[in-house]
């Protein structure tokens, strides 16, 4: 066990300790994150590949006094190192993706070139070694009892994981926070794509009995369809809607308590940080108008392990790279919360 006696919590963060500046080993830590860089199949701004490198560095400022979950770290939080392979192979595959959405966006058919045809393949084939990938390192360390959370990189590298949580809790739901629905169907000829994670999620993993999706207010009309054949399997809190019912006298609690009454006992948490206001996330793939404030979603959060519902996991993706650092730094300052939840949500 690390020897926190020599800890001091009050200095800045020590760049030789792991994430946060905290002096834990993934032996000795009771919740592990996995950082995972890949971006490969994202259709406008790039950068969430390096997302964890920043998003580490930003931790380091981090203070870990948290009020309403003091101590939690004491547990022990842990990041694994980058794997430089697997951000090799995005940067590859990313740059075959760019050329081939070039292609298609202007109205190319595919089959007529064959080196589309062949990145196409690569492309699909590489969604799915990044599944396997992520879904390997996750279960591997649910089986040892730790908690686990995912840092991407883009949406699509959290299904590994979500088969890996499914695989060992059985039935649960996803809290979707997301400016997008991200239920299309092979995107761009993607299956494995960013805007496709929620489908494949539900068609994937029989254990995910509920989606519930909140802040979404980008869509397609494919999407849309899928909403309305999904029965009662995905429950979708529209921003348009959260926004009119509290302009019409609703309170944030009231909202609050409406979406946790549609969650079941177990909770996984899929982040896109998009879900916020671009305010707060400037440099994310696809901005879009509107959005949460930070402090909305802790709150709602709150509501949920205050519930009895129980936190099995959570992602944390689309963090963009900027120039002056602000992105990492809520992005920081948000995993430092979720990891505070999710390990006092597992308290016995």
């Amino acid at each position: 066990m690390a020897d926190l006696s020599i800890f001091d919590p009050n200095v800045a963060g020590n760049p030789n300790n792991n994430i946060f500046g905290l002096p834990f080993t993934e032996s000795d830590a009771r919740l592990v994150i996995v950082p995972v860089p890949w971006e490969v199949t994202v259709s406008c701004n790039a950068g969430t590949a390096r997302s964890s490198e920043h998003i580490f560095k930003a931790s380091l400022q981090v203070d870990l006094y948290d009020a309403e979950m003091h101590n939690a770290w004491r547990e022990g939080y842990y990041m694994f190192p980058l794997d430089k392979k697997i951000l090799m192979k995005s940067d590859y595959l990313r740059k075959e993706a760019e050329l081939y959405i070039d292609y298609i966006s202007k109205g190319e058919l595919v089959e007529k070139n064959t080196f589309m045809c062949k990145s196409m393949k690569e492309i699909n084939e590489g969604g799915i070694f990044l599944n396997t990938w992520v879904y390997e390192k996750t279960k591997a360390l649910l089986d040892k009892g730790k908690l686990v959370c995912l840092l991407g990189g883009d949406h699509s590298t959290a299904l590994g994981f979500f088969k890996a949580i499914g695989e060992t809790h059985g039935d649960f739901g996803i809290l979707q926070i997301d400016a997008h629905c991200d239920l299309r169907t092979n995107y761009e000829s993607f299956k494995y794509s960013h805007a496709s994670v929620m489908t494949n999620a539900l068609n994937e993993i029989p254990t995910l009995t509920k989606l519930v999706q909140i802040g979404i207010r980008d869509m397609a009309d494919e999407e849309a369809e899928f909403l309305n054949r999904s029965d009662s399997r995905v429950k979708t809190y529209f921003d348009r809607d959260i926004k009119e019912r509290m302009y019409e006298g609703e309170n944030w609690k009231q909202i609050c308590e409406d979406v946790v009454s549609s969650l079941p006992d177990k909770v996984y948490i899929s982040f896109d940080i998009d879900g916020l206001d671009p305010k707060l996330c400037p440099n994310t793939g696809t901005p879009v108008q509107g959005g949460f404030e930070v402090e909305q979603i802790f709150y709602l959060i709150k509501c949920i392990v205050k519930s009895g519902r129980k936190l099995i996991g959570f992602d944390l993706s689309e963090v963009g790279v900027g120039e002056n650092n602000w992105d990492s730094n809520v992005g920081a300052r948000i995993l430092w919360k979720l990891c505070n939840f999710l390990t006092v949500s597992n308290r016995q």
